[in-house]
């Protein structure tokens, strides 16, 4: 039995979860992960993540009626982890894994990246945690994909070992944008103009950001569709712009409103978001043939579960010419369980060495 730690670490807040690893009983690689406790954060609140730990742990002994020291731990966090350090994006933290390992007592801590670790916990889900698109043809040994439409594109792969998996990331977002349409020229051509910019990446469209440029895009080609509702919401968005406090997510009251079915221009919006993240999916498979599945991570697909059930991703998925029977054989999830980050982080400790 090992004690491990896990931590999920954000601008806004970090999620610490101590957990027991045992040997599996089955002939998978992983351990099997039993939750200890867990507690989450403010990271605003905090000038480190030590002190949080700390407080973690206090917090953890007092519940448990016992003390338990972990011995290895794994933090995923949002921004870019260069040598075991890190620079957080949205936190004025610099974590440094030996530093942590020194004041923690732990032997061994790893820093990776928060999409990475989502890639160590896509193989440690149950069926509960996954909504199946294309059942497929799975074979153990082949690679993992996994992609996640959100804030950006993230976009990675799984390597099965002897003794676990391998994650890797990517830049695979920012590949360019590939119209594949009329409509979807005139797309790329209107962000370019609207963003002043040369080169139009995949994570501008198929992400939170892409789905407020293509509502942009067609709300402009075609005002008259516009509700009164998404007037005042468009409004007050473009009112926010350059503002440090934002009250509007266009790109999720967009993805609201087109749930509910009753505004054109938001299911409209939608469904061209959908082909295109389909379309970027297979383009991944492609490169990987991930026959151990490609993970659909991010929250924008679990979000919108009914939307992508349609056919429209799994179209654009499949829809790759002389190769498509091949696409037909990658089994293909959707990840429901929004915690996959911290799962991802145990395991990723638990294979420490």
């Amino acid at each position: 039995m090992t004690i491990l730690l896990a931590g999920d670490i954000g601008g806004t807040k970090t999620i610490l979860r101590l957990v027991k690893a045992e040997p599996s009983e089955s002939l998978k690689p992983l351990p099997l992960l039993t939750t200890l406790y867990e507690d989450s954060y403010s990271s605003q609140a905090y000038s480190d993540l030590i002190p949080i730990v700390i407080e973690f742990l206090d917090s953890a002994e007092k519940s448990l009626g016992q003390k338990y020291s972990p011995e290895k731990g794994c933090f995923g966090i949002a921004g870019p982890v260069v040598n075991n350090t890190c620079n957080l994006t949205n936190l004025s933290w610099f974590l440094d894994a030996n530093t942590l390992e020194q004041e923690l007592n732990l032997s061994r801590v790893k820093l990776i990246n928060d999409f990475a670790a989502i890639g160590y916990g896509v193989v440690g889900l149950t069926e509960d945690d996954l909504h199946t698109l294309q059942a497929g043809e799975p074979d153990a040994t082949a690679p993992i994909g996994v992609i996640g439409a959100g804030t950006g594109l993230g976009e990675g792969f799984v390597i099965p070992t002897v003794n676990g998996y391998s994650v890797f990331s990517t830049e695979g977002g920012h590949v360019d944008f590939a119209p594949r349409s009329e409509l979807e020229f005139q797309l790329l051509s209107y962000v370019r103009e609207l963003q002043n910019i040369t080169r139009v990446s995949a994570e501008r469209i198929i992400s939170g950001m892409g789905i407020a440029a293509i509502y942009q895009f067609l709300r402009d080609h075609n005002s008259s569709l516009e509700t009164p509702q998404m007037t005042e919401v468009f409004k007050k968005w473009k009112q926010e712009i350059g503002h440090t406090e934002k009250t509007i997510d266009l790109g999720a009251e967009v993805s609201k409103a087109a749930a509910m079915g009753e505004d054109y221009l938001c299911e409209q919006t939608m469904q061209m978001f959908v082909d295109a993240y389909g379309t970027e999916a297979g383009n991944l498979a492609l490169k990987l043939l991930p026959y151990g599945g490609l993970y659909i991570a991010g929250g924008i697909a679990a979000k919108n579960l009914a939307l992508m059930e349609k056919g429209i991703f799994m179209k654009a998925f499949t829809s790759k010419g002389r190769i498509s029977p091949l696409m037909e054989k990658v089994p293909v999830y959707i990840v429901l369980n929004p915690k996959v980050g911290l799962i991802g982080a145990a395991l990723c400790a638990a294979q420490l060495t």
